[in-house]
């Protein structure tokens, strides 16, 4: 009993430690510290003076992510993100305009060799073969000014670090951090590299993509169920397809294709970069406006048209192959502006926080059917997107019994109150997480900056902890009911594939 009442003791002080925390880093005391500013170009600056330490780390945010891709294109805006650490006209090349004038040769070749070879009637494999080796020889000749991986090089030896970026369905994202007395020289290679962004490589990177792609996917069956997944769930807006990209197109795009998804995207106004560390706004203002403010204003892209359709009937995909079986379910959810969106958080967080959530706690700990069990939003927000159910089968369990244990804990979503401890216990962990996530300069400047370019007001940040701490029991159960339907939902499994007789397997004696 002792132990059971110093437990709740110790609980009952976090919740105050983290309340107390959260109360001090609120929207009034961190306006203190911020300056926003929207460049004459159109590119956003969040700026957060926090002085603890002599270093600082950015985030620049992107607005385009591969659901801005079209067919033919997937994975380019994935495959840009590669490039941009190639360098500039200035970084990464021995004799620019010489290198200048050999990739303009490359995309020639290349173009002649791609019109030949993707022809459906007259192709010539001679002619293939001919313009591929010149397209091949091209690329020769612009290489020898390659100077590689110089622009990471330069970050290092200037005392740069987690030098990094990422690309999703929503967004491009590119980060590290450097030494407080680097700021200028961090202004100058950030903005430089979306200034004079230079397609070197291009050909061999594309490589590199396909080469993640087997990887990822091709050879991962739980990668191959998730894209066939999502395939099946979304028929008509993006988000049915792979960041990383088709294979036919990973083969197929160019870096010509790539200089105009730059030009369209990478515009000022489509761009948020968020500062946090030992900075004064009043000094690093000017510097991003001499470098930054030097990116050429772009119009802003155009909205994405194309919207999923309702569904209307329950999508079922089934994958066999030699490997555990594997289940998954989704249904269609709406995007991050919706009302009911921190409702959706709280589902995630009651039914795959930890190994007290609802799933681990039925599937794994008491049934023992599976080996992990999660569930929650994907594969994006900025667009309506699904909710998930994902399980592990443990050995001797087929994929299709997971879907049995789900459904019980949907059905009591949709039928029973959550108790008033789960309920407070999200709504602590929400703050808990949030207070951690500030607690260092990239978590802070990728928080500012994620808010900033999603909502266009970093304060969301702390108002969605609010949206958070106001759903209720009914909340819970009215969005379950709403969205956990048989109609709305699109099922994936993988199925362990029997192995096939082998040839000493089968009767002797010639075929009959």
């Amino acid at each position: 009993m002792k132990n059971l009442a110093a437990r709740h003791l110790i609980f009952f002080l976090l919740i105050s430690t983290f309340t107390a925390t959260l109360h001090a880093q609120d929207i009034a005391s961190f306006e203190k510290r911020i300056t926003v500013k929207k460049l004459p170009n159109g590119l956003t600056v969040v700026i957060m003076e926090r002085p603890e330490a002599p270093v600082f780390s950015f985030y620049t945010h992107v607005n385009a992510g591969s659901a801005q891709e079209v067919q033919g294109i997937t994975g380019l805006a994935h495959m840009f993100e590669h490039m941009a650490f190639k360098g500039t006209d200035k970084i990464g090349t021995t004799n620019y305009p010489a290198e200048k004038a050999a990739l303009a040769r490359v995309e020639e070749t290349y173009a002649a060799y791609q019109q030949e070879n993707e022809k459906e009637v007259g192709r010539d494999p001679k002619k293939v073969e001919q313009l591929g080796a010149a397209w091949k020889a091209a690329i020769e000749d612009a290489n020898q000014y390659v100077i590689p991986n110089q622009f990471g090089e330069i970050v290092e030896s200037q005392g740069g670090v987690g030098l990094n970026a990422n690309t999703d369905l929503d967004e491009t994202l590119y980060y590290y951090s450097f030494p407080q007395n680097r700021l200028e020289l961090w202004a100058y290679l950030e903005s430089e590299r979306f200034v004079h962004p230079v397609m070197r490589e291009f050909y061999k990177e594309r490589d590199v993509v396909m080469e993640e792609r087997r990887m990822r996917t091709d050879s991962s069956p739980q990668g191959r169920l998730l894209e066939q997944f999502l395939a099946a769930a979304f028929v008509a807006h993006p988000y049915g397809r792979p960041v990383v990209g088709w294979p036919s197109d990973l083969t197929a795009f160019s870096a010509t294709d790539a200089e105009h998804f730059f030009k369209k995207y990478y515009v000022p106004v489509n761009v948020t970069v968020a500062v946090v560390g030992d900075v004064k706004a009043a000094t690093l203002m000017p510097i991003m406006e001499k470098y930054f403010g030097r990116i050429p204003a772009g119009p802003e892209p155009e909205p994405l048209r194309t919207k999923e359709p309702p569904q209307r009937a329950l999508r079922e995909v089934v994958l066999h192959d030699k490997s555990q079986p594997l289940y998954i379910e989704g249904y269609h959810r709406p995007n991050f502006h919706d009302p009911d969106d921190a409702v959706f958080d709280v589902l995630s967080d009651l039914l795959s926080k930890g190994r007290t959530s609802r799933l681990y706690r039925s599937l794994v700990r008491d049934k023992q059917v599976a080996l992990g069990a999660s569930g929650g939003s994907y594969p994006g927000n900025k667009y309506p997107n699904l909710f998930y159910f994902f399980a592990v089968p443990s050995q001797g369990h087929a994929a299709e019994e997971m879907a049995t244990s789900i459904h019980e804990e949907i059905e009591k979503l949709k039928m029973q109150d959550v108790s008033d401890e789960e309920l407070q216990s999200i709504k602590t962990r929400a703050k808990a997480d949030l207070i951690r996530g500030l607690g260092d300069n990239q978590g802070l400047a990728s928080q500012l900056g994620e808010y900033q370019a999603t909502y266009g007001d970093w304060r969301e940040l702390f108002r969605q902890i609010e949206r958070i701490d106001k759903v209720s029991k009914a909340d819970i159960k009215r969005v379950a009911n709403k969205t956990f339907t048989e109609d709305n939902r699109t099922v994936g499994l993988m199925e362990t594939a029997k192995p096939k007789p082998t040839d000493a397997a089968q009767p002797k004696g010639g075929q009959q």
